[in-house]
């Protein structure tokens, strides 16, 4: 049983895996102060002042400053503001990652050797012999899984 643990912890795609959750909560926390610290501000900016992460709905009545002293006094409080600065930070990292996912699909694009599709290949060829498909539905298999 261990060594099976051991071959399945050391796969490619495992460690691809870890590397990518350690690179994304490294980049997480990037945007998070990019959010922050340079678009919240220019936001506000824009729109008057208005600080999205101090923005708040006070249900309990009580007259309060900011949402921190409503929880501080253990007051019923939305903080909607907060809601909207993760929702930016969301989008943000959603963009970005769609920009670098295109790029790679397009470094690999290029990478790739281009092959004729069927409708472009001349009609005078003979068609690939049994072993030539074979070899082409095994390169199909190991693409499909993460192979070479």
């Amino acid at each position: 049983m261990l060594r099976e643990f051991r071959e399945f912890a050391i796969k490619g795609n495992v460690v691809d895996m870890g590397v990518g959750i350690v690179i994304g909560a490294a980049f997480t926390s990037i945007v998070n102060s990019f959010v922050a610290d340079v678009v919240t501000p220019l936001l506000g900016l824009f729109t008057g002042g208005i600080d999205f992460s101090g923005l708040y709905l006070n249900l309990s009545g009580e007259a309060v400053e900011s949402a921190a002293q409503a929880k501080e006094r253990g007051l019923a409080v939305v903080s909607y503001g907060l809601f909207l600065d993760a929702v930016l930070s969301f989008l943000i990292v959603a963009w970005v990652l769609f920009l670098v996912i295109r790029s790679v699909n397009a470094l690999r694009r290029r990478a790739e050797p281009e092959t004729l599709a069927p409708r472009d290949a001349p009609a005078d060829l003979p068609p690939p012999s049994a072993e030539v498909q074979l070899l082409a539905e095994i390169r199909d298999l190991l693409r499909e899984r993460g192979g070479p």
